[in-house]
């Protein structure tokens, strides 16, 4: 069997030190052959740069995804550009840096798609369909590889059931991102694909999607613009982790990752 851990968007600080602690107590608990992370909002809640992706990777995470974030920190490019284990979404238009997949391979030598796309339903961003996508890749560039992982990220749960659907059988998960708060639907479709339609968030417990409560709710009171400072505090680690058949590409076991800690040292 090949065992993924996922872990849902990573967020500030804290979810970079909760990373870094409790990952090497994750490996050693679910034995992974392959840890992926979302880490578009690890720079400070909001986008990614070279220091936290170098962070993230340093951590023990192997392969990072992304979403509607990923051009907040214009540097980022460049490692777009040059590690292909840093990925954005898939679907927006043709000419954005990087690319929106990646193969790795297994210290078994077992090769693993890792694919990321992002939603249209509720989201600003001008991109091509994450369905048609997603189906010119499988049938164009993936065909050899058995074993498919895709991380969806989008803000609508009936996008992200759908998409769910629309890849059951032709991958072994689909994971929803990008909301930050865990939904309790993770199974295993009838085609073999396990989906679930948030993994959650990585970060502050206390707080509203990993942003102080106090400004967010000033926000939705006044309706003015306000800044977003990530708190401080009690913690959360989210996340799936899924038991891969290796000769059909289909999950045979699933389960939600949620924990929460009191507040950590810096």
């Amino acid at each position: 069997m090949f065992r993924i851990i996922f872990l849902g968007d990573i967020v500030g600080k804290p979810g970079r030190i909760l990373l870094r602690e409790q990952l090497p107590l994750l490996r050693k608990e679910f034995e992974p052959d392959l840890i992926i992370a979302n880490g578009e909002n690890a720079a400070g809640g909001l986008g990614i740069d070279i220091s936290t992706s170098n962070e993230i990777f340093a951590a023990g995470v192997q392969v990072i995804t992304t979403g509607n974030h990923i051009w907040d920190k214009k540097e980022i490019n460049s490692v777009l550009q040059s590690n292909n284990k840093l990925i954005r979404p898939l679907n927006f238009p043709h000419g954005a840096p990087g690319q929106g997949y990646t193969v790795h391979v297994s210290e078994r030598g077992i090769p693993v798609a890792i694919i990321n796309t992002i939603g249209r339903v509720f989201m600003p961003q001008l991109v091509d369909c994450p369905f048609r996508a997603v189906d010119v890749l499988l049938e164009e560039k993936l065909k050899d590889v058995k074993i498919r992982f895709v991380d969806f990220h989008a803000e609508a749960n009936s996008e992200k059931v759908a998409y769910g659907y629309h890849l059951d059988g032709r991958v072994a998960v689909v994971v929803g991102t990008h909301t930050h708060v865990q939904t309790a639907d993770l199974r295993i479709l009838p085609g073999g694909t396990a989906h679930i339609t948030d993994a959650g968030m990585c970060g502050p417990l206390d707080g509203v999607i990993g942003i102080r409560a106090d400004y967010v709710v000033a926000k939705f009171i006044s309706g003015l613009p306000t800044k977003f400072d990530v708190p401080t505090g009690a913690t959360q680690l989210c996340g799936i982790f899924a038991e891969i058949d290796e000769s059909s590409g289909k999950t045979v076991r699933c389960e939600r990752i949620y924990r929460t800690f009191e507040a950590m040292a810096a």
